[in-house]
Parts: structure tokens; sequence; C-alpha cells
């Protein structure tokens, strides 16, 4: 199977290139799966129904969320309706959608995991390790995956080379998200595990992140307090392409930006 992960699209940019853009991308490379990181689709901040079914419209077969994944308070009630969309599992039973999606194509089954991290990101997570290694037995005894991805929305690099680590050789790829800043560390660990620290943002090139550069300086330059708005302005698609087998191997991995 030949997979496609696409990092956080942020506002109306984003969305707006990921229309433009990824149905020709997904034809041209023969992707097969389209994954998404939608958490900040909704003005820079949180997701909708309505979003999610206008990006499958444009080719995304299943969504990853992260912090934000319900900062649309709309979005609580319409996620256990998002059958292709999975939330961070390690937060609280309360959180209403799902730990997990599975995608089949072709015999193979790939599933879909979203952790959140511990360090310097809130709301505060449960043990993520931990709760890999329960999603990962469920999915291969249970739902008979023969590949798994896992979106681990983390700050710290260290944080997530260690889940890479931790996980090489159980799970076809560990892809990191939250930064918005592409990281040259694509690879294959020894175990045959996919990885990346941070696939990088899909939204305004001339931006901080995704959002108005003034906002972010009048912010951290002048430390006074102003709302966080999406750029405008053409905008820029981040993400991995990645091969498996059916032994959840990876076979090879790049990284991509493209541009409007």
């Amino acid at each position: 199977m030949k997979v496609c992960f696409v990092g956080d699209i942020v506002g109306a940019a984003g969305k707006r290139a990921f229309s433009a853009i990824m149905p020709r991308f997904k034809a041209d490379n023969g992707i097969d799966c389209l994954i998404v990181n939608a958490e900040n689709s909704t003005h820079g901040m949180g997701v909708s129904l309505n979003i999610l079914n206008d990006l499958a419209a444009s080719g995304a077969d299943g969504f990853t969320l992260g912090n934000h994944s319900f900062s649309n308070k709309d979005f609580i009630t319409q996620a256990p309706k998002a059958v292709n969309c999975a939330r961070p599992a390690n937060i609280t039973p309360a959180w209403p959608g799902h730990d997990y999606f599975v995608f089949e194509k072709g015999g193979e089954r790939l599933g879909v995991i979203n952790l959140l991290g511990q360090v310097f990101i809130s709301p505060d997570a449960d043990n993520p390790y931990h709760k890999a290694d329960e999603l990962i037995a469920k999915l291969k005894n249970e739902e008979h995956c023969t590949s798994i991805l896992l979106d681990f929305h983390a700050e710290t690099t260290s944080e997530k080379i260690v889940m890479g680590r931790y996980l090489d050789g159980r799970v076809t790829c560990v892809v990191g998200t939250h930064t918005h800043v592409q990281t040259a560390d694509d690879k294959i660990l020894p175990g045959g595990t996919g990885y990346i620290s941070d696939v990088g943002m899909t939204g305004a090139e001339d931006s901080v992140l995704g959002m108005k550069t003034e906002t972010s300086v009048t912010r951290l330059v002048y430390k006074m307090p102003t709302r966080y708005e999406p750029a405008t302005g053409p905008a820029m698609i981040c993400g991995v392409v990645f091969n498996t087998d059916a032994s959840g191997r990876c076979l090879e991995m790049r990284r991509f930006c493209e541009y409007e």
C-alpha cells in the first residue's frame, strides 16, 4: 500500500491549497490512502465535520487530530460521527470520538492511531507509550491490521524519537506533528519502521507556523495580548509518502513540500 500523510492544515489557506493540489498529487503519485492532520483547519484551531467532509471530497481518506481536537466546541458532538477520524487516544475516556480507524484496500488493512505527547503540551496526557502498546495489540489481534501508522502529536523531538525507537519493528510508520516545521530526519529505522520527527504543516508560507506574523511578533517581542489569526496568501503542503508491504514493514519513505 502506498500511503501519504499530510501535516497540520492551518486555516483557510491550508484548506485551499489542499483542495487545489492534493487531488492531482494523489493521482500522479499512485497514492492508495491519504491521511490528513486536521486539528487546525477551523480558523487555525479545531475542526468540524463539514470541514472533514470537504477535505474528503478532495481525496482525504482519513484524519488525525491533536491537542486542539475540541477547540471548536461543535466537534464535541460531531466527533462520534467521524468514523474515519482518530483523535488522541491517551487523554481521557470522556473525550468523544475514536481511538483509531482502519483503512482497507487490496487485502491490506492499515490501522491509524493518534497519540498526544506529555512534555510542554496541554491537556495533560496519559503515558503515550503504554497506550501505543495497548492499541497496537488491539489493531493486530482484533482488527487484523497488516500495517499501523501512528501520528504522534508532541512538542519535543526527544519524546518523538523515543516513540520511534520504542515502536521500531512493531508499527509501519511513526510521524510527528504539532510543531509545524518539517524536519530533515526522515528514515527507516533498523526494525523496518519509517520515522520523521515532524512532517510540517499545510498553510500560508509567509507566516509563523501558519498564523499571521505580526500577531506572533506582538505576543513574543512586545508581550502584548492579541488574538492569533491564520495567515493568508500562497500556501504550502508538507507531508510524507511511504510504501508498506504485507508484513507491515516500511519499504521506503520520503518527505515532500508542494507550493501553490
